[in-house]
């Protein structure tokens, strides 16, 4: 047999395959036909080689998986049920000040968050902040401390933070700590194991094949999650990692801009239970609602301060894209304006339109990025989009440093701080967390800190992208045309 006999064998081989992964994700699969095509991109261009990319990140989570997922989780109604002052969207129609937007918390109601009255919320808008106030919290434990990271690094801020819940364990404190495997992929072990030898509890989200971190069949679905709950009474979600460049400590992304919330009150509730399901899914812990009210995780908690919030996430598991849809109904819903801060914006077709739609009818649009990236092939496409928003009108400002924040401000009465990006994978792949929260107050002081960023920042006009280069403007398409993957 010739060589070219031989080579073409091979190549009826590979577009037999590429016909049959097709037909998978057509019909089985059921994939976007955005996400369909940067495949078939990349199984043409890489046709042995994106096979086995798409056996390790494309293929989704199987149905047993999604099953159990869902099997383990607790529900936020049960648990609210038990708290008598929780409140009703018909109680809040008659109580404007606790809920400004009763038609965008309809929503939210309707996809699992419930309206948690009197809060007080802390905002972070730097890591050291956050971290200090944090070390404080988990010195003054008494109880539990459940803790979840998305990056939980052995470095000089990690092993502050572990020295305390190392401490915390021994006194006889519930020590819970959840990380997941890709982001903490760089982190030994034997760093997470001391909590077990200090008495605490110890879990990976979706570790790899038996246990070999080059095999992870479920790469592509990240935990992107940062939260912490301290005695069932006070909980952290928001941008910022456990990492010394979270903290600004590193000069090449220097200085680092992230946001975190603190919150005390009913709040806490709706963080706790998703770090539970988290856990309960990871350990295949058995315990059931009633189990952890009765160990303490679910204190009745006091009115602490006047802010309402609602709580909501999305995950892989699920096909109806929460946050996504979120996002869109505040766009729809935004009289006066709507001020973007993310790292990565890559948004497809049904968020590129609302945002359109928003900016024709008057509404003021801004949206600010970093002007350092950290990751290129998401930078790129990043950049593309945001000389789109120039053309449409929108204000993009460069921030000068690197922009973790993944904070919205909405008209004078609504904010949203979270562990969501504005692309695809945080939209559509990864496990996230948003607190949307109702004040005017918390607005107010939010868009002061909105504001002192953008003198720190570079406005980006039409001329301002005209200074990339032709092979970036190409890498740019290159990386647009893969951006349902990454």
């Amino acid at each position: 047999m010739s060589a070219i006999e031989i080579l073409a064998i091979v190549i009826g081989c590979v577009e037999v395959l590429n016909l049959v992964l097709l037909f998978f994700m057509i019909f089985l699969e059921k994939k976007k036909p955005q996400s369909i095509i940067a495949w078939m991109t990349i199984l043409t261009f890489l046709p042995v080689i994106g096979f086995i990319f798409y056996m390790l990140l494309g293929s989704g989570l199987s149905l047993r998986t999604r099953r159990m997922i869902k099997k383990k989780q607790l529900s936020n109604f049960d648990l609210l049920k038990k708290y008598d002052w929780r409140g009703t969207l018909a109680d809040l129609k008659e109580s404007p000040e606790l809920i400004t937007d009763i038609q965008f918390a309809r929503f939210c109601f309707g996809k699992g968050a419930y309206p948690c009255l009197y809060n007080n919320v802390k905002i972070f808008n730097f890591g050291l902040e956050k971290i200090s106030a944090l070390k404080e919290d988990l010195l003054n434990a008494k109880e539990s401390i459940n803790i979840e990271y998305y990056i939980f690094a052995d470095d000089r801020v990690g092993r502050e933070v572990m020295d305390i819940l190392l401490k915390k364990a021994k006194e006889g404190v519930k020590v819970k700590f959840l990380y997941d495997s890709v982001g903490c992929k760089k982190t030994k072990k034997r760093f997470f194991n001391q909590i077990k030898k200090a008495g605490g509890e110890v879990a990976e989200f979706f570790p790899p094949f038996m246990h070999i971190r080059a095999i992870n069949l479920k790469l592509n679905y990240r935990n992107h999650r940062k939260i912490v709950v301290i005695d069932g009474k006070i909980a952290y979600t928001g941008g910022i990692n456990i990492r010394d460049d979270h903290m600004g400590m590193k000069k090449r992304l220097s200085p680092w801009r992230d946001t975190h919330v603190r919150i005390e009150g009913s709040g806490v509730i709706p963080l706790q239970n998703i770090f539970l399901n988290d856990w309960r899914y990871a350990t295949n812990d058995k315990h059931k609602t009633t189990d952890f009210i009765k160990e303490g995780y679910f204190p009745s908690p006091t009115k602490k301060g006047d802010t309402t919030i609602q709580v909501l996430t999305s995950g892989p598991a699920s096909t109806s894209f929460d946050l996504k849809q979120a996002f869109v109904k505040l766009l729809t819903n935004a009289k006066k304006r709507v001020w973007i801060q993310t790292p990565y914006f890559v948004p497809d077709d049904c968020v590129y339109e609302a945002i359109k739609i928003a900016k024709s009818s008057g509404v003021d649009i801004r949206l600010m990025i970093p002007k350092k990236p950290d990751k290129k092939v998401v930078y790129l496409p990043t950049i593309s989009y945001a000389e789109e928003m120039v053309n449409l009108g929108v204000k993009v400002y460069m921030y000068n440093g690197f922009l973790h924040s993944k904070t919205i401000i909405v008209d004078d009465d609504k904010l949203s701080i979270g562990t969501c990006n504005i692309d695809n994978r945080s939209f559509d792949l990864n496990f996230e967390d948003v607190v949307y929260m109702y004040s005017k107050k918390i607005n107010k002081e939010y868009s002061r800190q909105y504001e002192e960023d953008i003198k720190n920042s570079v406005s980006a006009d039409k001329q301002y992208f005209k200074r990339y280069s032709f092979f970036n403007r190409m890498a740019q398409a290159f990386y647009r045309l893969l951006s349902p993957l990454l």
